[in-house]
């Protein structure tokens, strides 16, 4: 379960909206407004649709930072995961028409920062654990 990566979540809910199960479907569904708050100084500030799929996107990265941290046999394979659904990520930005969007483009480059910060990390976990036997 927890060789699983997080950023299938925000790929999963882009997908969704595209299909049309988070309200009118399609592009136009991310510009969807999804909230507004009055701010102190008279202007309003809105979220989209697309605006939350990024929020949710950059918080998952956090997760995934933490899980790449751990030095279980599941890391590796969810480091392995992560680049199987950066690529995924990549060949739907390049090949479906919903998916050349600038939010589609921020969540692939989310995944892709998993991807090089997992194995970053994994990488100085191991040199340190090296060092530490010496």
């Amino acid at each position: 379960m927890f060789a699983i990566p997080l950023m299938i979540v925000p790929f999963v809910l882009y997908n969704l909206a595209m299909f049309g199960l988070m309200g009118q479907g399609g592009i136009a569904s991310l510009n969807r407004e999804i909230t507004s708050v009055a701010m102190m100084s008279g202007t309003t500030w809105t979220m989209s649709l697309g605006d939350l799929l990024i929020v949710i996107g950059l918080f998952v990265l956090l997760i995934e930072i933490f899980k790449a941290t751990r030095r279980a046999s599941a890391s590796i394979l969810d480091h392995l995961l992560s680049m199987l659904l950066f690529i995924v990520f990549l060949v739907e930005f390049l090949l479906v028409g919903s998916a050349a969007t600038q939010i589609f483009f921020i969540l692939m480059l989310i995944a892709f920062i998993d991807v090089i910060a997992g194995f970053i990390i994994s990488i100085k976990s191991a040199s340190r654990d090296v060092a530490i036997g010496l």
